[in-house]
């Protein structure tokens, strides 16, 4: 191992020097946070001047793929927004002709064959929208919004954002694996999104709770049909756009997975994905920095990071190889580890009082497994959508009650 030298010692030096940064960046985001709130920085938003008094139409694409149950609670939040410029358009995809959905400000899409795709539902529901100035929302069928969901969403559309990825709480936690998904999603929104947002980069995009003007959908194309789709789409905004901002208040409650083999085939479809638009993420990374432009180049850059339990993997294995190589950056690989889950664990107390978030902790080496057994079964991705199946209607009133 001493002989590893010149270039090639240099390349290893560099790439290990890439995964590290991926493990400290988030302790060093805590740190800004904190840091900006003691000196009494308001957040970025806020400091923001409104653009447009215009009030924006929303045209909401609610993609249901064999799931009848989600759709009235949906809808019921929906219709109890405090801001009414919104249609909704309900992809009912392999649903009878005889369930429709039909209400005020919202219409029932049957496909005449079946898509047994989001990327294609999606396309179906773009043709029925012909304003290429509204906004279009997708949305999930087991999402709810919070009432004064729209109300953000056009404020931040005022300030002159064309692209606004909203905030994911849980609607349900009542399993161990729930409750980790959910403190999940408290790390991923506010190292990927919250702070992003405050620091002046483009926030990351999800699958659900995106809203972007209708006419930067057109030209985007997909690898395929079978998922991925806002791994595309996001890489698709930030080449059109100057910034994709966070709503952290435009709340959306999405259903968190219950149990173990669920959580794999869905962290299966999710690593494939990410798998499938590397490529295409390394190149937008490369296009920015011969550009020297600051905001796509992180952008780029945490795009191109791989699953979180891949880059704490390679850690570990770098540390291992170090303390044979040169064992002053096995010790660094040790400080590096330490100081992500001790910013870990801060992240999650920072955005959760609640005790059962923190003691749900104690399961992030079973979900990192869960994760490693989903990233054996990539060859699944490539042939199936792999549906998630959501199994607990709950209706707004009664998660906003919930989180009083």
């Amino acid at each position: 191992m001493h002989d590893l030298n010149g270039l090639s010692g240099n390349l290893i030096v560099a790439l290990q020097l890439v995964f590290s940064a991926y493990l400290l960046i988030p302790f060093a985001f805590y740190c800004v946070y904190v840091i900006s709130r003691k000196l009494g920085l308001r957040e970025r938003i806020h400091r923001m001047p409104v653009k447009t008094e215009y009030d924006f139409q929303f045209n909401i694409i609610i993609t249901a793929h064999q799931e009848v149950a989600f759709i009235n609670p949906l809808l019921d939040s929906l219709q109890k927004q405090t801001y009414k410029g919104f249609q909704a358009f309900v992809v009912a995809d392999q649903i009878p002709l005889s369930v429709s959905f039909d209400a005020d400000r919202v219409k029932t899409l049957h496909p005449s064959v079946p898509l047994n795709s989001k990327i294609d539902s999606i396309a179906f529901a773009m043709k029925h929208i012909e304003d290429p100035h509204s906004v279009v929302i997708i949305l999930d069928a087991d999402n709810l919004l919070h009432p004064a969901y729209l109300e953000v969403m056009n404020n931040y559309f005022q300030k002159g954002f064309k692209v606004v990825q909203s905030d994911f709480k849980a609607k349900n936690t009542e399993t161990p694996i729930a409750l980790m998904d959910a403190v999940g999603d408290l790390y991923n929104f506010f190292v990927d999104r919250e702070m992003r947002m405050e620091l002046g980069f483009s926030s990351a995009i999800w699958g659900a709770g995106i809203a972007f003007e209708r006419a930067l959908y057109d030209g985007i194309s997909y690898l395929d049909n079978l998922g991925g789709f806002d791994k595309k789409l996001q890489i698709h905004l930030a080449s059109a756009v100057e910034k994709i901002a966070f709503a952290r208040e435009a709340i959306l409650y999405d259903e968190k997975i219950v149990d173990a083999a669920a959580l794999q085939r869905q962290r299966t479809r999710w690593i494939s994905a990410q798998l499938k638009y590397m490529r295409q993420n390394l190149k937008f990374f490369l296009r920015a920095l011969v550009k020297l432009d600051i905001n796509r180049i992180y952008f780029g850059f945490a795009n191109i990071r791989p699953p979180l339990f891949m880059t704490i993997g390679a850690a570990i294995l770098f540390m291992l190889v170090d303390i044979f190589w040169r064992p002053w950056l096995s010790l660094y690989w040790f400080v590096c580890l330490f100081i992500f889950v001790f910013g870990f664990m801060l992240i999650v107390r920072l955005k959760t009082n609640e005790m059962r978030y923190k003691n749900a902790l104690q399961g992030l080496p079973q979900f990192l497994i869960s994760q490693l057994l989903a990233s054996l079964q990539l060859g699944k991705a490539k042939k199936s959508f792999m549906k998630t199946t959501h199994h607990h209607p709950v209706y707004i009133d009664e998660v906003l009650s919930k989180n009083k």
